[in-house]
C-alpha cells in the first residue's frame, strides 16, 4: 500500500473517529469483547488477587486446560492479562489497565447522565409545584 493509500485510511478512521486516537476502538473492541465472557470475567477476578498458573485457574470451571489457556489468550491479546513462561510453570498476572481505557470512555457518558438527571429533578420539582398550587401537598384531608 502506497504512503497516500495509508495517509488516506488513516484520515477515514480519524474522522470517522474524531475525538479518538484511531486504535482506541480496536483496543477497547478488544477489551469489550474479552470481558463479555463470564468465564474470562471470573479468571480477572480471581487474578486479582495474584498471579496464578493455567491449572489453578482452570480448577472452578468445568472444561479442559487447553480451553482455559485460550481464555488467557484472548484476554492476553486484549491487554488484560501477562503470561510468562518459569521452567514449566507458566503463570498469568493481571494488568487492570485496559480496564482504565474502558472507565475513561465510560466517562464520557457522565454529562449525558447528569443531564438526564437534572431535567429529572426538574420535571420533579415541576410537578410537586403543580401539586401544591391545587392543595394536593400530603397531609391535607381535602379528598
Amino acid at each position: 500500500m502506497t504512503d497516500a493509500a495509508c495517509l488516506s485510511r488513516l484520515l477515514i478512521k480519524m474522522t470517522l473517529n474524531c475525538d479518538e486516537r484511531p486504535d482506541t476502538n480496536e483496543r477497547l473492541d478488544a477489551v469489550f469483547s474479552a470481558l463479555a465472557d463470564p468465564t474470562r470475567r471470573a479468571i480477572l477476578s480471581r487474578l486479582r488477587d495474584g498471579e496464578a498458573s493455567v491449572k489453578t485457574l482452570a480448577e472452578p470451571f468445568e472444561m479442559s486446560l487447553p480451553a482455559v489457556s485460550q481464555h488467557l489468550k484472548v484476554l492476553e491479546r486484549a491487554g488484560l492479562i501477562s503470561q510468562w513462561r518459569e521452567a514449566q510453570w507458566r503463570p498469568a498476572r493481571l494488568d487492570a489497565s485496559p480496564i482504565k481505557e474502558v472507565a475513561q470512555w465510560a466517562y464520557g457518558f457522565r454529562e449525558y447522565w447528569q443531564q438526564s438527571f437534572e431535567r429529572l429533578d426538574d420535571l420533579l420539582d415541576e410537578l410537586q409545584t403543580e401539586e401544591m398550587k391545587k392543595g394536593g401537598g400530603r397531609g391535607d384531608d381535602g379528598e
